[in-house]
């Protein structure tokens, strides 16, 4: 398990009180938000999230706001510098990612592209 401090990506108090409250509802002690990265999505690639009991080898662990944040080694070069933030209003609730790396996302706010272009698109969500 790797830990840096050159933070890949930051949460908003917003997004970690909502990752605490999910991990402590799911009653995992040592329990983390996994962000990662997948080929897909009708832009490319596409954000996905899940409650973790701890991380695998190679993770990257980012502990900020009283929440463990784990990413793989893969994702992280998609996600470098990203925030991490939690959205409650009338059109859409759930977390999402201000990611500086996309050059393009979908409307749907759930797929990007970067400027190499490496993903598959797929039909939009």
């Amino acid at each position: 398990m790797e830990t840096t401090q050159d933070t890949v990506v930051t949460i908003t108090e917003k997004a970690a009180e909502k990752a605490r409250s999910l991990i402590d509802t799911k009653g995992l002690a040592e329990g983390a938000l996994r962000v990662f990265v997948v080929g897909g999505g009708c832009s490319g690639y596409q954000y996905g999230m899940a409650l973790a009991q701890g991380a695998d080898e190679g993770d990257i662990t980012v502990q900020m706001r009283g929440v463990t944040i784990l990413v793989d080694p893969d994702s992280a070069a998609f996600l470098q510098g990203a925030e991490i933030d939690y959205v409650d209003d009338l059109m859409k609730s759930g977390f999402t990612i201000y990611n500086p790396n996309a050059t393009h996302s979908c409307a749907c706010g759930q797929s990007f592209d970067t400027a190499d272009g490496g993903g598959s698109p797929r039909r939009c969500c």
